[in-house]
């Protein structure tokens, strides 16, 4: 026999009426006013956003491959951000800029500087399947915000806007590379508190990491062991592992003396292969072998040709060996 439907409560939220119920809880009362908790009454349509996983959040915007290096790969980085025409309007106050950071102190997703300007944090727990509408939500809560304020953590609204809409899609995107995150502060060495604690917490685990400056979306970074080079590409997948196997049967994979093609990621749709490299081996004598190496792979993803037996070989090996970051 069927549940009879549960009867609204006289105190109803006007949300309902207006078709906009607030996003709480999952065990709280749902604002609507049904009786139900919120998981099993609006929470359904949250709940059902969230497992709608958006696998290229950034495709559409400029520098996609480098959004994917800020959010999976570099420790410290800054990017400014021009808004889309508009999206001010309507703000607290002035907005003199925004900055787009790989990580906030306290790991907050936004916070609006006392000047105004606002931060924006990539590397935030992302609460729906869709990192650009979680981005997104922060941009939108930080623009209402005072200044002076962090923007808090929150499950995301299913149906709200995307970085695509909020953003000049035309400006371009030049990450500035950190050694530190002294760029939380207008004067770091005035931070007390947990922020203080949050600075030099962040400062001692993060790994040197360099931008190469001949190629695109190319990342040096340093650890005791050995250093890598960890190179975000667009190329679909399946193509680029191709031409990776390929060059590594031809034996045309490294960047030169005692450097290894070990394998790659994959991360927000895109492929990040990974090279060793000896510790003496610096970001600056990358360059050249980095260009040369783009040039062999150009040449090598327009060859037609069946993969030989040699080069399946090599393709299966370096497939066994990806890593899949989310």
């Amino acid at each position: 026999m069927a549940k009879k439907a549960a009867k609204k409560q006289s105190g109803q939220s006007t949300a309902v009426v207006e078709g906009e119920v607030p996003v709480v809880g999952a065990r709280e009362a749902c604002p609507c006013g049904s009786g139900r908790r919120y998981k099993a009454c609006h929470g359904r349509q949250a709940a059902h956003a969230v497992q709608e996983l958006v696998h290229r959040p950034f495709e559409g915007l400029p520098g996609e491959a480098d959004w994917v290096a800020l959010r999976e790969l570099v420790p410290a980085a800054t990017v400014p951000l021009t808004l889309a025409a508009g999206v001010a309007e309507g703000a607290v106050g002035e907005v003199p800029s925004v900055t787009l950071a790989t990580v906030l102190p306290l790991a907050w997703p936004a916070l609006r500087r006392p000047d105004g300007s606002i931060m924006l944090g990539l590397q935030t727990q992302s609460s729906s399947g869709d990192l650009s509408r979680d981005l997104a939500e922060a941009l939108e809560l930080a623009l209402a915000t005072e200044p002076g304020s962090p923007v808090p953590a929150r499950r995301t609204a299913p149906g709200g806007r995307r970085l695509q809409e909020l953003l000049d899609t035309s400006a371009p995107f030049t990450p500035a590379v950190h050694t530190g995150f002294e760029f939380w502060l207008e004067d770091a060495e005035s931070a007390t508190g947990d922020v203080a604690a949050s600075l030099e917490r962040a400062n001692a685990s993060a790994i040197p990491t360099e931008k190469l400056a001949g190629v695109d979306s190319a990342y040096w970074c340093g650890t005791p062991d050995k250093n890598h080079l960890r190179w975000v590409m667009t190329v679909p997948e399946e193509q680029l592992l191709d031409a990776l196997a390929r060059l590594s049967a031809a034996g045309l994979s490294s960047l030169g003396e005692d450097t290894r093609l070990v394998g790659s990621f994959r991360a927000h749709g895109l492929t990040v292969p990974v090279w060793d490299l000896p510790l003496e081996m610096t970001a600056e004598e990358c360059e050249k072998p980095a260009v040369e190496f783009a040039a062999r792979l150009a040449e090598t993803l327009a060859d037609p040709r069946p993969l030989t037996a040699d080069e399946r070989r090599a393709r299966a090996n370096l497939v066994s060996r990806q890593i899949t970051l989310n």
